[in-house]
């Protein structure tokens, strides 16, 4: 069962991955593509923090939870690391690539700041034009007392 609970970790480690990159590229091509949808602060916010949870553990030197986590259910289920099922085989050539630890550290940093620069190029909007339009009528209407 630990095995098992492996494998689904490192398919969710992979699927964060994939939230966090490919949200940027969402983002741009949404934005090029007015797409609304880009532009939802969940979305942004979630994306953001995301990627500043990953900066932030690089600087501080801490190894991603999701992969002791998994490592420490292969032990359990008696595997090697990396080494069990058809998922986990080609998720971790996918997921877990070979550099110095330097080279990961520039790489969360630059991506991370792209995230937050795309904040201001690609703004998220927090109300819909037609719902701020009729608010600030109705701010309008009641300081003119109708």
């Amino acid at each position: 069962m630990a095995g098992f609970a492996a494998d689904v970790l490192l398919f969710v480690h992979f699927g964060f991955v994939v939230f966090v990159v490919g949200g940027l590229i969402v983002v741009w091509v949404g934005a090029a593509l007015r797409w609304e949808w880009v532009r939802n602060p969940w979305f942004r916010v979630g994306h953001l923090l995301a990627i500043g949870f990953v900066v932030v553990q690089s600087w501080l030197g801490i190894i991603c939870p999701l992969t002791d986590w998994e490592m420490q259910l292969r032990e359990r289920a008696g595997e090697e690391t990396y080494e069990g099922s058809f998922i986990s085989h080609w998720l971790d050539r996918i997921l877990y690539i070979e550099a110095p630890w330097e080279a990961f550290l520039a790489a969360y940093t630059i991506f991370g700041l792209l995230v937050l620069g795309s904040l201001f190029v690609v703004r998220p909007r927090f109300r819909s034009s037609r719902l701020t339009g009729e608010f600030r009528k109705e701010q309008v209407d009641d300081r003119n007392g109708d």
